[in-house]
């Protein structure tokens, strides 16, 4: 068989999985695990999982039932996803015991986040010894971003002590995208200038000029800029001090709210576009009203950050959207771009609305910017990352 790469990527309560080609992009087995440490958690018919541990062993267990027994998937590599690199770890890295220690430095950048990648590569480490466990990180795609685009107006001494700028998430998917419109147009990557939408749970925006960054929503946390499923996306930093001095909230009781109960949630009250859209056309005017407000600040807040981006290039080749709502809601996707016409973007409306999936153009013949949808792969990504890193052992069959 030819050899493969085992992708994971740990949450605080569940473990997807992918055992991906990295030379061919077949994509082997996948699944996830979730309800880590909740009752009757589990997955790929499991009744509870107790810990990252014992999530591991269903994840063997569930690709041995599925025909993959670890023996037969040929591993050269276990690739993870890590949400944050800081300043320094930003290149796909060998994980030794010194990047383990390096990274539960970096735990205080992304407290929701890198504890729980650290836990799920101890154990993928533990459950598997013999393979090189390599870190992905999403912040690698920005970290050269201009340092117009990465530093914060805050003082210098401060930022530079607590390693505070802009480091942009999403990176992998970002550079994914970008490459296959390039792929898909035919077209030199060091001769476009993008925009790329990653429109899913979280969402994240990046300006992009001859597959180099230049701009990315996102900032220090995953936290910043468009407005999330249950991310507040930008709001005012006074914000947090009020309601720590008025309501009485500690900084954990805003932190938990700003990334759980915000957002399209924290609006309608629902994170999944398509029973919010049913909840637009409901009978009760609670639910209507308070569905339809969080649509049109999600919209508003998407617009103005592809005008600003347009602002950043000058124009746009192409503009692409990918993720679960961006590759699937033709209504956010129109919505997004109405009326940008005089900006060289318009939708040709039947293909937008069309079932069809895979990378596609929705936009008319001969506009100045061409739209197109492509899915993203961040586990083949990653799996290639991996592949980089290990050079001549993969890829030989």
């Amino acid at each position: 068989m030819t050899r493969s790469v085992l992708v994971l990527n740990s949450g605080s309560s569940s473990v997807k999985y992918a055992v991906v080609n990295p030379d061919s992009g077949v994509l082997v087995a996948d699944g996830i695990v979730e309800r880590i440490g909740e009752s009757g958690g589990g997955g790929s018919g499991s009744a509870g999982v107790a810990d990252h541990a014992e999530a591991m062993q269903v994840v063997f267990d569930s690709l041995a039932a599925d025909g993959h027994g670890l023996d037969d998937l040929d591993l050269v590599a276990v690739g993870h996803r890590v949400v944050h690199g800081g300043p320094d770890l930003y290149r796909p890295t060998v994980i030794d015991d010194a990047a383990i220690a390096r990274l539960k430095e970096l735990s205080p950048l992304a407290p929701l986040h890198n504890p729980p990648a650290i836990q799920g590569i101890e154990v993928a480490r533990a459950a598997l010894p013999d393979l090189p466990h390599i870190a992905v990180f999403d912040t690698a795609f920005f970290h050269d971003l201009p340092p117009a685009a990465a530093t914060y107006a805050i003082d210098a001494e401060v930022a530079q002590s607590r390693h505070i700028r802009r480091y942009g998430f999403h990176g992998t998917s970002h550079q994914y995208v970008s490459e296959q419109a390039a792929v898909f147009l035919d077209a030199p990557l060091e001769s476009l200038s993008q925009i790329v939408l990653h429109l899913g749970n979280g969402a994240s925006a990046s300006a992009i000029v001859g597959g180099r960054p230049v701009e990315t929503s996102m900032g220090l946390t995953p936290m910043e800029g468009l407005v999330m499923g249950t991310r507040s996306g930008d709001v005012d930093p006074g914000l947090i001090f009020y309601l720590w001095r008025e309501a009485g909230m500690s900084v954990e009781d805003i932190e938990s709210m700003l990334n759980r109960r915000s957002g399209v949630r924290g609006l309608g009250g629902e994170v999944d576009f398509r029973v919010l859209h049913q909840l637009m056309g409901s009978e009760s005017e609670k639910e209507r009203a308070a569905a339809q407000l969080a649509y049109d600040v999600y919209i508003h807040r998407l617009r103005k950050y592809i005008g600003a981006y347009l602002a950043v290039l000058g124009s746009a080749d192409v503009l692409t959207f990918t993720a679960g709502v961006g590759e699937n809601d033709a209504a956010v996707r129109r919505d997004a771009l109405s009326g940008l016409t005089a900006f060289g973007i318009e939708l040709d409306e039947h293909l937008n609305d069309s079932p069809a999936r895979g990378a596609r153009r929705i936009s008319p013949d001969g506009a100045p910017t061409t739209v197109l949808v492509i899915p993203t792969d961040e586990e083949l990504a990653i799996a290639r990352a991996c592949a980089g890193v290990l050079g001549g052992r993969l890829g030989d069959g």
